[in-house]
């Protein structure tokens, strides 16, 4: 395992676990998935990861709890992070959700505690003087924001008046808008960007095509998955392969790869098991070459997907089988 350099508490694994299908049903993974997830936990824990992301939302509460559970003794070796829904973030709601997440994590205090998405209508400047609060009492550590602009970003930290460690994005190789600005940023002023949905919900481990699309409710739910989608992705997976020949690993570990081979970023790719757990964990140590990375960003430039407002009507027609 690989790990950020930066001056942090604990070091922070350059593939971190993240936690959203731990008791969410929307993932489709099945009643026995949570005696899973705790072997998954564990296997990460073997395998030197030490950033464990979940939320108050994911499960409404029960992915904290589960996560905290199969870390048993090991919480206090690891980053564990979790995140605050901006439902009213005022500084004493923002105070009251963190005591209640560290309750169901089991922990004394909350190594990274974010806030999950900007809220439009209350300001960071209350939000960040609830997280200065926690970390005066030792309650959190570090403080992240999820989902931020640069110039949010950049705000949410002048109102905490300390560093804001990261910023939690959607970052892959088809959703690349952090390499414009949020990236720069990070390596410049010594901060992280922690990339979740580094697979695309899996569209990049090249599983799915258009007579095979997933199941599963959240991954029916993303026009990525559009039969259409799937046909014109079909390069892009076979760039994917080829590169992944060329290390005898597999397309999702080069996906993996390409976001990691920024110095300050981070991926949280889930899990549905060990296995895929392993194999995450592996994709750290993958050194892509110049001329790899070149092709890479190529054939992701020559990607157009449907998507916005243009894939709706297509999603219900896919929903509708018609």
């Amino acid at each position: 395992m690989r790990y950020v350099r930066l001056d942090t508490p604990k070091p922070i694994s350059k593939i971190g676990l993240g936690t959203w299908q731990f008791g969410s049903k929307e993932w489709g993974y099945g009643a026995e998935y949570e005696r899973r997830a705790a072997e998954i936990v564990r296997r990460a824990l073997d395998l030197g990861v030490t950033l464990f992301d979940t939320a108050e939302l994911y499960g409404f509460g029960r992915s904290e709890r589960i996560l905290g559970a199969a870390l048993g003794d090991d919480r206090a070796k690891v980053v564990v992070a979790s995140k605050i829904f901006p439902l009213l973030p005022v500084a004493p709601v923002v105070q009251q959700r963190a005591v209640a997440s560290a309750a169901r994590l089991g922990v004394d205090g909350i190594d990274l505690y974010q806030v999950h998405q900007a809220n439009p209508v209350v300001a960071d400047t209350t939000t960040m003087r609830g997280m200065r609060s926690l970390q005066d009492v030792g309650l959190v550590g570090e403080v992240g924001v999820s989902n931020y602009g640069l110039r949010r970003w950049r705000f949410a930290e002048a109102a905490l008046g300390r560093r804001v460690l990261s910023n939690q994005v959607r970052y892959s190789m088809i959703d690349r808008g952090p390499e414009e600005d949020l990236i720069p940023y990070a390596e410049q002023a010594g901060r992280i960007v922690i990339a979740y949905s580094p697979l695309a919900q899996g569209f990049l481990s090249g599983r799915y095509d258009a007579a095979n699309p997933p199941a599963g409710a959240v991954r029916r739910a993303n026009p990525y998955f559009l039969p259409e989608n799937l046909e014109r992705g079909t390069q892009l997976i076979a760039t994917l392969r080829e590169v992944a020949d060329a290390h005898d690993a597999t397309p999702s570990q080069i996906a993996l790869a390409y976001v990691l081979r920024h110095p300050n970023v981070v991926a949280i790719p889930g899990a549905s098991g060990v296995e895929q757990m392993e194999r995450n964990a592996a994709a750290a140590e993958i050194d892509l070459a110049d001329d790899e990375y070149a092709a890479l960003v190529a054939a992701a430039h020559a990607f157009r997907p449907v998507t916005g407002l243009a894939a709706v009507p297509r999603m219900v027609r896919a929903r509708l089988g018609k």
